[in-house]
């Protein structure tokens, strides 16, 4: 039954992938005469923006004369600034969320289109001077859960860990996390630094020698040489060891548009993105383009089930494992 449902899912998944190109040859760019009026706005992630938006923004009002905004702010921003029609274009490393207890669409999420156009992995960044390599997953989850708390638990110096984490339970890299590592949207974490933004977080380890936290490699890449990134049970990071699955801690990165926009130059930004010239941008700077390891999502899928299922699993009051995991 597990290889029929993983062959449905395959078929799913080439499905959707035939779906998403013939939308890309329907909707490709057109030329267009140049205008410096036209004007598209983006607000998102600032994993999604600082591994390739930067990049596919130059390079398309290049290409257009068309200018795209980039504004971040984060993924939860970037789903409900376009639902609300705020912004035209969003960008986002988490899907749209549920409401509690429920199968329905937060009702701020909702009139949405995510469509994946790249991997990201999650990776533990620390102070570049920290002598630890690697961590287990094994140990990634003890340290969320404040069951390590210092470094030489870990291999390195007799110091405490200041562990750092996205405020909520809704960003991007926490929900990932929690995905992820736990098979729980609402596991709570153990941290001695909450911050609003992951761009606080990245910049923290810079400066603290004590400091570790999760963030995305496409835009961890960039902190390269006054940062460390970690491997995860001795995998690199690296571009091959996401596209093939080696790495484990991966999730997609979408875009978001409206249902009802009309605008057919977002359109046409949205096949340039997750067209042949965007794809090429995104490789350029490291990140892998969805298409080129379309196979991970089975794998994926599977994780975001099993999260799923915890959600919603009524927690029994005492003796129960959910009892046990929030002490």
């Amino acid at each position: 039954m597990k290889i029929l449902n993983r062959a449905l899912l395959a078929v799913c998944a080439s499905s959707l992938l035939v779906l998403a190109n013939m939308s890309s040859l329907m909707a490709a760019p057109t030329p267009t005469t140049p205008t410096s009026t036209k004007k598209i706005t983006w607000a998102g992630c600032g994993i999604s923006k600082n591994a390739f938006m930067n990049e596919m923004a130059t390079a398309y009002e290049k290409k257009t004369g068309i200018k795209v905004e980039l504004l971040g702010g984060g993924a939860t921003k970037g789903i409900r600034q376009v639902a609300s029609k705020e912004v035209q274009i969003g960008g986002t490393c988490r899907h749209v969320i549920e409401k509690d207890k429920s199968m329905m669409t937060h009702e701020e999420e909702r009139r949405v289109e995510l469509r994946p156009v790249a991997w990201d992995a999650l990776v533990l960044m620390v102070h570049k001077d920290n002598p630890v390599e690697s961590v287990s997953l094994d140990q990634l989850r003890k340290l969320y859960k404040g069951q390590i708390t210092n470094w030489k638990e870990l291999g390195g110096k007799d110091a405490p860990i200041e562990l750092y984490v996205r405020k909520g339970k809704i960003s991007g890299v926490g929900r990932t996390l929690r995905e992820l590592l736990f098979y729980n949207y609402e596991e709570e974490f153990v941290a001695k630094h909450v911050v609003e933004e992951t761009a606080n977080l990245e910049k923290d380890m810079v400066t603290n020698p004590n400091g570790a936290g999760m963030t995305g490699v496409s835009s961890a890449r960039k902190l390269k040489g006054i940062a460390k990134i970690l491997k995860i049970d001795g995998k690199d990071p690296s571009y091959e060891n996401i596209r093939t699955g080696q790495y484990l801690l991966y999730r997609p990165l979408y875009i978001v548009s409206n249902l009802q926009e009309k605008d057919p130059e977002v359109r046409k930004f949205v096949a340039f993105v997750a067209g042949d010239e965007g794809k090429k941008i995104m490789r350029s700077v490291g990140t892998v383009p969805y298409e080129d390891a379309v196979g991970l999502w089975l794998t994926y899928l599977d994780q975001q089930n099993k999260a799923m299922s915890n959600r919603l699993h009524v927690v029994e009051p005492t003796g129960s494992k959910g009892k046990i995991a929030k002490k």
